[in-house]
């Protein structure tokens, strides 16, 4: 049941991505996160509302946000990501960073890793390597460099996404969903700071990316809730790494509803990419 939930969290969590990309082709990365995570916390609330019977711990405050902060900045880079790359390529790098950091915190913490774990961190580098290469021809350095910044993004976004998972594990083992709650409150917080006071940039958005960032909050919620969940009752180094399997729906909703095309040496780095979170799942 609970590899389910990690798999449902998934795919709920790369709808989400998609959605949130789209809206962040139109607007800002920032002002996108914004509403997302407004809407984000009205969704936290709703479910405490109607799954939680106790209150909250500091515990439950600190870890939840911590996690939320390292969230809401996975989430501001994966969109500027998206916005200037291909979903395709961007998606699968993201998961391959998120993926590789709970193996590399179990490391650091003691864990050995196994001859699968090595195995899936070497997939995870040349699919990074891979998905980096783009044609030959004169006029595509400028294309190149793009491309290469996405992908650092994308890692950075991983990172922060990897980080997430591994906070919000740490919460206390009940059924509480207040650790949402709280994420949720300090991810607001501080993307708001960052809008209004050090960017100066407006939070009003408006028609269709405003939809269609309030639906990619309501997702990413959804998706938060059936990983901790999942987490409550499994391995945080099997139940982070299925959950970070999302780039499986980005994939297929880019390909299917946007069309995008990759080179072959591109497709083989998107496998690989996904390859490496099973590998460390299976591990």
């Amino acid at each position: 049941m609970n590899l389910f939930l990690a798999l449902a969290s998934a795919m709920v969590l790369g709808a989400g991505d998609f959605v949130g990309g789209l809206a962040a082709k139109k607007a800002r990365a920032v002002v996108v996160v914004v509403w997302s995570n407004a809407a984000g916390l009205a969704t936290a609330l709703a479910l405490v509302g109607l799954l939680s019977r106790s209150g909250s711990s500091w515990h439950e405050v600190f870890w939840g946000s911590l996690a939320g902060l390292c969230g809401s900045a996975g989430a501001v880079l994966l969109y500027r990501a998206l916005a200037g790359g291909v979903m395709s390529l961007v998606a699968p790098t993201t998961a391959a960073a998120a993926a590789a950091l709970p193996v590399v915190a179990g490391v650091l913490t003691g864990d050995r890793l196994s001859g699968v774990a090595v195995l899936g961190v070497v997939c995870a580098l040349a699919a990074v390597l891979l998905v980096s290469l783009s044609g030959d021809g004169a006029g595509e350095p400028d294309d190149r460099r793009k491309m290469l910044r996405s992908l650092g993004l994308a890692l950075l976004a991983g990172a922060g996404f990897g980080a997430f998972f591994v906070f919000l594990a740490r919460t206390p083992s009940d059924t509480s969903l207040w650790p949402l709650v709280w994420a949720r409150c300090a991810s607001l917080t501080a993307i708001l700071l960052l809008v209004v006071l050090v960017r100066r940039t407006s939070p009003r958005l408006s028609g269709r990316p405003a939809r269609l960032a309030l639906l990619s909050g309501v997702l990413d919620m959804g998706s938060s809730a059936l990983f901790l969940v999942a987490v409550r009752d499994g391995s945080l180094a099997v139940i982070g790494l299925l959950a970070s399997l999302y780039p499986i729906s980005t994939v297929l909703l880019a390909r299917v509803l946007l069309k995008e095309r990759i080179r072959a040496i591109q497709h083989l780095g998107v496998v690989l990419a996904v390859g490496s979170v099973v590998l460390f799942a299976w591990n």
